[in-house]
């Protein structure tokens, strides 16, 4: 592997062959490369680095690693790797920092740099004020093409991305945009005001960072620019930092759905406690709630009395109602989080889940009779009794999965948490309930 060829180069002495194999690899892949590595050999390595390559290796390191690496170099090395840093990366690494690294970075940051952290910083958390970054290409509306050319080739060094370029006005009001490859094709006495395209989608400073990954994923977008509230251009978020949103915002809905307080911290790096208490509070609510499924159990033990085969049935009647519901709560919960559901389409759902449920519970109730009769010999009565249950809790279930997730946006809970546990502990004592009221109206008791 080459990873052990440069550090045998180096284990030699050879640091000058040893940087020019690290040059050539990919930044990600030496990121990941360097995480596995002992302390020591890490800064060896990170050292060898050319410096903007440093700059991208290191943001692309876990945050553990980067507050090692910041206490671990010399001030003039940590004011290289910020100066190479884009904006919008600087300011994900202070947010994540404790106090004590953060001010050795910022004493190592410019004054002009300071403030527009400052300015970054100021934004809420997870809005999209907070995601963007300023380093972007900006040009006059009154420009010809060759003259933003002109321009882009003097200022883009250093953006983020010049893939999309902004068209402004003189009171920096965002009135269009231009790819470069139109720019590139298009004549060089053309004025941009009459290229430019005007149908352009953008996002406001304070719009949720959830609103705004759903906005790059319905149009396809690679960035966005970001204006206040008159219509000014003060930012573009890139597609790498949706990226990284989508992946927080779906680990936190699979926490949720787990009835689990979400964490950012990953799973080995978290500790025994902080996983312990991250747990127990939702099993403790699911367990007291589940006292509702006893005290059902408890109200109806004549029933079961009477008719001790009954009870054989309760944990195949209660796992298939949690499973049902969780079915219906799995695909809600994700049309929500995609915009493919709207909390007006509620009765639209729950009529189709009422029509699946139908079918699903016809089925598995002709199946259970059936089985009940051939494999347990119960009498016709017993498997009528327990397949007519089986066939309410399925509608029950199922209607009950698809509505809940959408109550619970309409009243500004995270859909998420009607998922799993949750449906499963509520549609369980619904389905007992269900199940022993029909076993008394159709035995008699």
């Amino acid at each position: 592997m080459i990873q052990d060829f440069i550090l045998g180069l180096i284990h030699q002495g050879r640091l000058a062959e040893a940087r020019n194999w690290l040059s050539q690899m990919n930044v990600v892949d030496i990121a990941y490369w360097l995480e596995e590595l002992d302390d020591d050999k890490i800064l060896v390595l990170f050292r060898l680095l050319p410096k903007d390559m440093a700059a991208e290796v290191f943001s692309h390191f876990s945050k553990e690693q980067q507050e090692f690496i910041i206490e671990s170099i010399a001030d003039r090395e940590i004011k290289s790797i910020i100066d190479e840093l884009f904006l919008d990366d600087t300011v994900d690494l202070i947010e994540e920092m404790p106090a004590n690294v953060v001010k050795k970075v910022l004493r190592n940051t410019s004054e002009e740099r300071r403030k527009l952290i400052n300015q970054l910083l100021k934004y809420p958390d997870y809005s999209a004020g907070s995601l963007m970054t300023i380093e972007f290409v900006d040009l006059k509306k009154e420009m010809r093409v060759d003259q933003a050319l002109e321009s882009i080739r003097k200022n883009g060094v250093d953006k983020e991305t010049i893939n999309i370029c902004y068209v402004i006005d003189s009171s920096r009001k965002l009135e269009g945009i231009i790819p470069i490859r139109k720019l590139i094709l298009s004549d060089p006495s053309d004025i941009l005001k009459d290229i430019m395209e005007t149908n352009f989608i953008s996002v406001h400073t304070l719009d949720d960072q959830e609103q705004v990954a759903n906005i790059f994923r319905k149009y396809d977008l690679l960035a966005v620019p970001v204006v206040d509230n008159e219509e000014r251009l003060v930012g573009i978020i890139t597609i790498d930092d949706i990226v990284d949103i989508i992946e927080e915002e779906n680990t936190e809905d699979f926490h949720k759905m787990a009835a689990i307080q979400p964490s950012d911290e990953e799973y080995l790096k978290t500790k025994v406690t902080a996983l312990a208490k991250h747990r127990v509070i939702w099993l403790l609510v699911l367990m007291i709630s589940a006292t509702f499924t006893g005290t059902i159990i408890q109200r109806f033990e004549e029933v079961l009395q009477s008719v001790v085969v009954l009870t054989y049935f309760i944990p195949m009647i209660m796992d298939t109602g949690g499973n049902a519901g969780a079915q219906s709560a799995t695909l809600i919960i994700r049309g929500l989080a995609l915009d493919e559901i709207s909390l007006s389409d509620i009765f639209k759902v729950i009529w189709k889940e009422l029509k699946v449920s139908i079918l699903v519970g016809i089925s598995l109730a002709v199946i259970n009779f059936a089985r009940i009769i051939i494999m347990r010999q119960a009498s016709a009565i017993i498997a009528a009794t327990v397949s007519v249950s089986m066939l309410f809790t399925v509608i029950l279930a199922k209607v009950i999965g698809g509505s809940l997730p959408i109550l619970a946006k309409k009243i500004g809970l995270d859909p998420a948490i009607m998922a799993g546990p949750l449906i499963t502990t509520i549609v369980d004592a619904l389905a007992l309930l269900a199940y022993f009221s029909i076993a008394s109206w159709v035995l008699g008791l």
